[in-house]
């Protein structure tokens, strides 16, 4: 799946003129976000909880190759097969070759932002395989040819109309709008015979457990459960990071996890998946492969300030408490993470200079810190990106700024070092702006400070100083 990151500006300009998307995504607020404030404020150890979710995540990626080789090694003790695939080219390659080696057909996915990453429901289907998300959510932005708008919701976006549209081939403009309970019985009754069907699935991981090599999946709708159990082969997908040491640990994890994401105690469903079915079971699959993906967490995990971005437990609650997300929306983002954290994964893995916009879509306001159940200090790598895609750091790729640009930029640091220097430099800048201006405001500014006036006018700089102009007006009141 090729990343369009770039279009940060375009895209959130349409979402924002958008009433209907505006109208959809105040859920994401009234929904999501109230819910984690009232499931935290009812959790009288929720603080607590927090500093163990960190701690816990900043140990185990502190130590990351001795739990993934003791998640594998303990896989394969259960009779699993591990499969480490360093982008996600190879691990979607891996997987359509395994299906290929068992004759599968037809394939069912359970949601996985991992497999989004890797492409590969569009990947299967163009290699001929039957290939159907069976998340609610991810099922109708399948039929809407779309990519998830949101990590735990992913067609928020979407109106009952637009469902009723995508799930009933005869619902035609005028008629009655199904209701939630009706839209999710149409979606049941085409998935049903897919279920039946499927030799294949698909699954993400919420958790590795090291220590057991088992996975924990969370899920409301029971897809998750039908996808682990149905099909004759399961395949479990997920980022290196995703992985905790101990079922103590875990328990843990989930506490934070599920009030994060949606506000409950706890989900409708938690499936623990440990091997394949073994002689005596009479249900389960024959066969069970976990594929661990890097697809540049390396280079997270080797940056000193952006490692913190793998304790992300992938809960959402940093887009719903972020009120820039809440108004550009998720497709903005241009990839399959969106919002604050987003911003910091997305640059990374896909490349800063394409994703130069992303860092500075926050009003660093550090609602996003306030959320995050295991306390990621978004803000600070936001303005580390920042800074990144102004200087370069050290890596001339990363640089997005022109020489101009920069030249110009430091000129406005070295004024700004002397007060004479400043006052100068005020004076020179008013009168080359004068002639571009009307009625002392600018329209259009030239670069590079011509995206201050892109969408507001910005009053022309003064000739005279403040305590020039406090000094003048002093003397006359003498």
């Amino acid at each position: 799946m090729k990343p369009i990151t770039a279009n940060f500006r375009s895209k959130a300009a349409q979402t924002l003129n958008n009433a209907q998307i505006q109208q959809s995504i105040e859920h994401v607020y009234t929904g999501f976000f109230k819910g984690r404030l009232n499931a935290a404020g009812d959790t009288p150890e929720w603080e607590e909880l927090r500093t163990k979710g960190k701690a816990i995540k900043d140990h185990t990626i502190a130590h990351l190759d001795y739990y993934l080789n003791m998640l594998a090694d303990n896989v394969e003790k259960n009779g699993g097969i591990v499969f480490f695939a360093d982008d996600a080219e190879e691990a979607r390659q891996h997987i359509i070759d395994l299906a290929h080696k068992r004759e599968i057909k037809t394939v069912i996915k359970s949601k996985s932002m991992v497999s989004e990453e890797m492409g590969l429901e569009k990947a299967m289907n163009a290699e001929g395989f039957e290939t159907v998300e069976t998340d609610l959510g991810e099922y109708i932005i399948q039929l809407a040819n779309e990519t998830p708008y949101h990590l735990i919701a992913p067609a928020v976006h979407k109106s009952r109309t637009d469902v009723a549209k995508l799930l009933d081939d005869d619902f035609k403009e005028g008629d009655p709008v199904p209701d939630a309970t009706e839209l999710t019985m149409m979606a049941r009754k085409k998935l049903r015979g897919v279920f039946e069907r499927a030799d294949m699935s698909v699954t993400g991981v919420n958790f590795a457990v090291a220590e057991s090599g088992s996975i924990a999946l969370v899920t409301n709708e029971g897809n998750g459960r039908m996808s682990t159990t149905v099909p004759r082969v399961h395949v479990a997908v997920m980022g290196m990071e995703k992985i905790v040491p101990s079922i103590q640990d875990l328990s843990t994890m989930l506490r934070i996890l599920i009030r994060s994401a949606t506000g409950q105690r706890i989900s409708t469903y938690v499936t623990m998946v440990n091997e394949a079915r073994k002689t005596d079971e009479e249900e389960g699959p024959e066969e069970f492969h976990l594929v661990i993906m890097n697809n540049g967490r390396q280079n997270l995990l080797e940056d000193p300030q952006m490692r913190e971005s793998l304790n992300c437990i992938r809960c959402g609650a940093c887009l719903n408490a972020c009120p820039v997300y809440r108004k550009v929306g998720g497709h903005a983002y241009g990839w399959v993470y969106p919002g604050p954290i987003g911003s910091i994964v997305s640059p990374v893995l896909t490349g800063l200079k394409d994703a130069s916009n992303l860092p500075s879509a926050s009003s660093l306001c550090g609602a996003c810190h306030d959320a995050c159940p295991v306390k990621i200090n978004i803000p600070r790598m936001l303005l580390e990106l920042r800074w990144r895609t102004a200087e370069g750091s050290t890596d001339k790729n990363e640089q997005t700024s022109s020489a101009k640009e920069r030249t110009v930029w430091k000129m406005w640091r070295l004024g700004m070092m002397g007060r004479k220097r400043f006052d100068i430099g005020a004076r020179l800048a008013g009168l080359a702006l004068r002639p571009l201006s009307r009625n002392g405001w600018l329209k259009k500014a030239p670069p590079p400070i011509s995206g201050w006036t892109s969408t507001r006018d910005f009053p022309l700089i003064s000739s005279g100083s403040l305590k020039s102009k406090l000094s003048k007006r002093i003397g006359r009141s003498k």
